[in-house]
């Protein structure tokens, strides 16, 4: 459910889009609007150690430390807890960006290209270069990067269970302009509490402190079943240890996915890109070190046509 803040954001993000009108139409805003949200959202995570990341970057490469440890030590700067590699050794932030207008482009790119692997492959799959080069042609590029500029994304303002309700109404909003169900592509937040609800009540094991559970979502889409069902559990057993598993066909919502996924430090190999017709379980669970017996299975097949639920054995 969105609340007012949230809409505030979201009509925001939509009055944004609707300045790409002319070299896009309105159901082409996404490719453009959803890989441009996840660079604000990571911009906003990672701005505060910006600095000391550059910093330390410069000590470690004068010092020749090996390029394999670099993106553990650096990812120690941006927080000593986190174990998921994040950071970016550009020069650049999105206010950085704006003090050259006419470079926006190459820097863009630039900005990009520094961040750590995962990161770098979400936008990869985005094929968000593609846009920038025709953004830059079009003069959109650095109207939009302004405009997202001012837009806090930060997650001591914007939970991660709140962006994760913002990315799904883009997504229905941007479905809407290209005539295709929102089911197709995510679940509501509100069938998802009812569908945890249902799995997890009676399972008295679940809210042991210190156990180890997997929950394994096979058309996982922007990730929406394995977050809220990771706050339920949560909710009633802090101590539990729980390993996030999915997999999704789409290039688009595995990006979002895995993006939320890197920002709250949770394993970004265990989401694979690839459907049930090509990737079936067995198959996943060795690609994503998957332990099968006992993981809780949660199908998003999709929530427009059909939903199920159950265990494997």
């Amino acid at each position: 459910m969105l609340t007012e803040r949230h809409k505030e954001i979201t009509d925001k993000i939509w009055e944004i889009a609707n300045r790409l009108r002319g070299p896009y139409r309105p159901p082409q805003y996404r490719l453009v609007m959803l890989p441009m949200v996840v660079l604000r959202r990571l911009d906003c995570v990672l701005e505060p150690t910006k600095e000391a990341v550059l910093k330390e970057h410069k000590r470690l490469k004068a010092a020749h430390t090996p390029e394999k440890a670099l993106p553990r030590l650096l990812t120690k700067v941006v927080n000593f807890d986190r174990k998921q590699p994040l950071y970016n050794i550009s020069p650049f932030t999105f206010q950085k960006l704006l003090g050259d207008s006419e470079n926006i482009a190459p820097n863009l790119v630039a900005y990009i290209n520094g961040f750590s692997e995962t990161a770098r492959r979400i936008f990869e799959k985005f094929k968000f270069g593609d846009q920038i080069e025709k953004l830059d042609s079009s003069n959109r590029l650095f109207i939009i990067v302004k405009a997202m500029a001012s837009v806090d994304l930060h997650p001591d303002r914007i939970s991660n269970i709140e962006m994760g309700y913002i990315f799904e109404y883009l997504v229905m909003k941007f479905n809407e302009q290209a005539n295709e169900e929102a089911g197709d592509h995510f679940t509501p937040r509100e069938v998802i509490r009812l569908m945890t609800h249902l799995v997890y009540t009676g399972e008295e094991d679940v809210y042991k402190p210190g156990v180890y559970r997997e929950i394994y979502d096979p058309a996982c889409g922007t990730g929406g079943m394995l977050s809220v069902s990771e706050a339920t559990i949560r909710a009633g057993n802090r101590k539990a240890n729980l390993g996030l598993y999915g997999q999704e066909y789409n290039d688009e919502s595995w990006a979002i996915c895995c993006s939320d996924m890197l920002i709250k430090d949770e394993e970004t190999d265990q989401i694979v890109l690839g459907d049930l017709s090509t990737l079936p379980p067995a198959r996943f669970c060795a690609e994503a070190r998957c332990p099968r017996s006992g993981a809780w299975a949660r199908a998003q097949l999709p929530y427009s046509a059909l939903c199920g639920l159950g265990q494997i054995e």
